[in-house]
């Protein structure tokens, strides 16, 4: 395999630490960019480990310090400052792969701007299908990009399905009844209803399996992230709501299956490890050693599965409904609930009052076709405002 030249949106996060030690561990890719919004710390520490052709810092603010820091640095690295040079790096022509780790709404712009240019695309922000699934899947579809999931359901369905040199297409499902999304249930599956009132950050953010960021780690505990997986995966392998389950696994280990028409079902398990579906999508349809732990059934003993209660977890059930909804719907999803979760994490939201927050901004912003970016940027913006409106009244 030649080597091949990646950009990494969004470097210093969980999802970008794990692919730079997949890339640490392999000689089969080099860095050409790599991003982050404000860390410069690490960041810094980056650039001198990796020496990628470019580092892109969002917040501008912070450019002339780490201009100084970089320039004092053994590295060659050329700074660039601002959103739109994610758009730059991810679009280059020097880029062959593009791994989307930005979280939330921000990831938007760049995610799209690979795929418009016919790249490989790790697509581990969601939020890029959520707001323009449609418009997301043309798009790849018009330019030849290739899709590859890393988020560890997504990607478990797309392990399961036969082997495409074009990524997913739709000539994978002939066969497929239906799939299956696992979920942990987070860190309250067991957690008495009338306690989730007095939840704080910190217990929210401390999932009993996986590292995340607190964004992530509160939209795992109130389900939402499944919610959001579930119309990723609505658009990304282009079945029907009703060919979409979600199931509570706690031990995640079993992370997807996929139902055939025949009664056979597969399913892709693993040790809960980033850089399996990760180093799946540098270097599919090859796989490479991750130095992941290896998976001992005997030691984990037993594994468990329940239907998700829709009264203990209301944001899964609004995700689910919003897939359904389609046009804008999603994205005011997806907006309402950015607004709510950082609320919460600034304690100026209640956990419980997450999802009512997000229903009530649904209820009263008309969902609309999302025929352009123009019209899902403004879809966005209302439903940002409506929320902090109603936070605030809350308040």
């Amino acid at each position: 395999m030649s080597v091949k030249q990646v950009t990494l949106l969004g470097s210093t996060g969980s999802i970008g630490e794990n692919t730079l030690d997949v890339i640490r561990n392999s000689s089969d890719f080099v860095l050409y960019a790599i991003s982050a919004y404000g860390n410069t710390e690490l960041l810094l520490q980056q650039c001198e480990e990796f020496n990628p052709t470019v580092a892109v810092l969002v917040d501008e603010s912070l450019a002339d310090k780490f201009s100084k820091q970089l320039a004092q640095a053994e590295c060659d690295t050329e700074l660039r400052t601002g959103s739109q040079a994610l758009d730059e790096i991810a679009s280059s022509r020097h880029v062959d792969i593009v791994i989307a780790a930005i979280v939330g709404s921000a990831g938007l712009s760049s995610a799209l701007a690979a795929v418009s240019s016919g790249k490989r695309l790790l697509l581990a922000n969601k939020e890029a299908l959520v707001m323009s699934g449609e418009l997301f899947m043309q798009s790849a579809k018009e330019s030849g990009a290739q899709i590859i999931p890393v988020d560890s359901e997504h990607n478990a369905v797309f392990q399961c399905l036969p082997i495409s040199n074009n990524g997913i297409n739709s000539n994978q499902f002939e066969h497929v009844s239906k799939i299956v999304l696992t979920a942990s249930g987070g860190p309250f599956l067991k957690l008495p209803l009338n306690e989730f009132e007095s939840v704080t950050p910190d217990q929210a953010c401390k999932h009993p399996i996986w590292e995340m960021g607190r964004k992530i780690s509160v939209d795992s505990a109130t389900m939402m992230n499944k919610g959001l997986e579930f119309i990723e995966a609505f658009h990304l392998f282009q079945l029907p709501a009703e060919q979409i389950e979600v199931l509570i696994h706690p031990q995640s280990i079993v992370h997807s299956l996929v139902h055939f028409r025949d009664g056979s079902v597969l399913a892709q398990m693993a040790n809960p490890d980033m850089r399996i579906p990760i180093a799946y999508g540098l270097t599919y349809p090859n796989r490479i050693d991750t130095m992941a732990e290896e998976l001992n059934l005997v030691e984990i003993g037993q594994l468990d599965f329940q239907q998700p209660n829709l009264d203990r977890f209301p944001c899964l059930s609004l995700g689910m409904n919003a897939a359904v909804q389609g046009g804008t719907a999603p994205t005011i999803l997806n907006a309402a609930n950015e607004i709510a979760v950082s609320a919460f994490l600034k304690e100026e939201l209640k956990f419980s009052e997450i999802s009512l927050i997000i229903e009530e901004v649904m209820s009263k912003i008309p969902c609309e076709a999302a025929a352009s970016l123009a019209i899902i940027q403004d879809a966005d913006k209302c439903a940002r405002n409506l929320s902090k409106e109603l936070i605030l009244k809350n308040i």
